[in-house]
């Protein structure tokens, strides 16, 4: 095998594995956005559960007849 075999052997092997690197960090990112989504989506819930018991009863006793 000649050098210039060998060199660009090595350097589609160092590609390929920077490809593989780069991958990696885009699957974490979106598994990291995934959970900061449902973190948010489950205090929305919250806020609304909270905002629905709060709001239970009120106008009921209001008197709109003029």
């Amino acid at each position: 095998m000649d050098p210039a075999s060998i060199a660009a052997a090595l350097i589609g092997a160092r590609t390929g594995e920077l490809q593989t690197e780069f991958a990696a960090k885009m699957l974490k990112m979106n598994a990291e956005q995934g959970a900061s989504i449902a973190q948010m989506l489950s205090a929305a819930a919250q806020n609304e559960n909270q905002l629905a018991s709060l709001g239970a009863g009120l106008g009921q006793n209001l008197d709109v007849t003029a």
